[in-house]
């Protein structure tokens, strides 16, 4: 699989790095299908592609992402109910679906206002960086609809149940400082300081043993869902079959010869 950008999504892998860049910013970078279908293909590429080991995404212009285009609304408003389902599953839900087996670190750089379908997306990455300038809502109650992505799914996880909850139902916004104060983001720095603070923890990432990685980060989650017996278990096999990679025996050898690895995913 190959894919280029397209008007509304600049996609770009280098040094190891995919960038993924949502590019609406007249519209706040708010999502049509056409983002969502090459937002999900960059992804697949990414999974299947040996020379990317980390994913950063972020949006273009002032803003992350306002999620779904509202303007569009009344145009779907004579759509059945089972068409609206439909919508739902075959476009939006695609993004957090692939995500779920996504095996590599994503990076999300929240440049700006993140909205509704916008924030959600950003809780689905694996580490959040935000701009200070960047601000967070949860919009849905605003337009008379709930969370029908994932967010109701994604943010108990993140901040707990309580506070997910008064967020969902208030639409109210938060900054930040507020983010990163209830874990929605892990780090908080100045705007023009975000993408190369995003791409330094993408390249560290990157620098380390792509197998471990992924083995770290399905370990992370399949924990979420298992007993600790159950996981020690499962760690156990991991353990077994990371041990045997060539990438542990040159880290070992490059830590007895005081050199940097040279790690091939191997």
């Amino acid at each position: 699989m190959a894919i280029r950008s397209t008007d509304q999504l600049r996609f770009e892998v280098r040094d190891s790095i995919a960038t993924i860049t949502l590019n609406r910013p007249e519209k706040k970078n708010a999502f049509t299908t056409e983002m969502l279908h090459a937002w999900g293909d960059a992804l697949l590429e990414c999974a299947e592609r040996d020379d990317v080991r980390a994913v950063v995404l972020t949006g273009a212009g002032d803003a992350f992402c306002s999620g779904g285009d509202v303007g569009n609304m009344k145009d779907r408003a004579e759509d059945s109910a089972y068409q609206r389902k439909v919508a739902l599953a075959e476009r939006v839900h695609r993004i957090p679906l692939i995500l779920e087996t996504f095996e590599k670190p994503v990076i999300v750089a929240v440049n700006g206002v993140a909205t509704g379908a916008g924030m959600d997306m950003a809780l689905m990455g694996d580490i959040r960086i935000a701009a200070s300038s960047a601000r967070f809502a949860e919009t849905y109650t605003r337009v008379g609809i709930f969370s029908g992505d994932g967010g109701a799914w994604f943010l108990p996880r993140i901040v707990g149940t309580a506070k997910a909850l008064e967020l969902l139902w208030t639409a109210r916004f938060i900054d930040a400082a507020e983010a990163e104060r209830i874990g929605i983001v892990s780090r908080v720095v100045p705007d023009e300081q975000l993408m190369a603070t995003a791409y330094e923890l993408a390249c560290r990432i990157a620098e380390q043993p792509p197998i471990a990685v992924r083995m770290m980060k399905r370990a992370v989650y399949q924990a979420e869902r298992m007993d600790l017996r159950a996981h020690l278990d499962m760690a156990s096999s991991h353990m077994a079959a990371v041990y045997s990679t060539q990438d542990h025996r040159e880290a070992v050898a490059a830590f007895q010869d005081k050199r940097k690895p040279r790690f091939s995913g191997c």
